[in-house]
């Protein structure tokens, strides 16, 4: 069997049971219902259902991704960070248009977020910083990231002396470390069914707040 014939093969959804989407009883704002659809996708034991794809792109147009995890939702948008020296970093300072892809196949879900991510501020990158484990801060101390690497003990070296200051100096923070906020303009969520058609709604910033609409699947 090929491989084009094993993919053809897949079910698009492991089981049956998908939640719907009732677009008539969407809340007032995407956060409200990206809130109500993360709770349920951690209340069902999803894997890492706040990983996300991170798509920029940078000033010439060429598009990058990546996946990461989500660090909060506020009225601001959806949270993320970054060394603002890492690829994501530099693509928005170029260009800070930028949309977070999540999917949570076992609910037949996804949202995509569109927007613009900007800093949240050097106070917020500090607090994110010293949230973290003192493995993550000492990735984030080592900064190269996505620059080549000769050898694999060269890194574990750079990490050893990395997890030694942090370990050390519980004050230490990683000068690029960057909290983004992605502010929406657009929200979409998408759910499939058991048996039927897609719904897709889309929320849709303007000047009085959020409109809704149905997309066609």
């Amino acid at each position: 069997m090929t491989l084009r014939e094993r993919l053809r093969a897949l079910p698009a959804f492991p089981r049956p049971g998908l939640p719907d989407l009732d677009p008539k009883a969407a809340p007032p704002t995407p956060h409200e219902l990206f809130v109500a659809w993360m709770d349920e996708a951690i209340d069902a034991g999803l894997l890492l259902p706040h990983a996300a794809t991170l798509s920029t792109a940078d000033v010439a147009g060429h598009v990058h991704a990546r996946t990461l995890l989500l660090k909060d939702l506020t009225a601001d948008g959806w949270w993320f960070a970054s060394q603002s020296t890492a690829p994501k970093g530099r693509d928005l300072a170029a260009n800070p248009h930028a949309a977070m892809t999540f999917l949570w196949p076992e609910l037949g879900r996804q949202v995509k977020v569109t927007g613009s991510a900007a800093s949240a501020g050097a106070e917020a990158s500090r607090a994110d910083f010293f949230a973290r484990s003192d493995l993550s801060r000492a990735v984030g101390l080592v900064n190269h990231q996505s620059e080549p690497l000769a050898s694999m003990e060269e890194y574990e070296l750079a990490f050893a002396e990395a997890l030694r200051a942090v370990t050390e100096d519980p004050e230490l923070v990683a000068p690029d470390w960057t909290a983004y906020v992605l502010a929406p303009t657009e929200v979409e969520f998408w759910q499939a069914p058991d048996d039927g058609p897609h719904v897709r709604l889309l929320y849709r910033a303007d000047s009085e707040g959020w409109t809704t609409g149905l997309m066609w699947p």
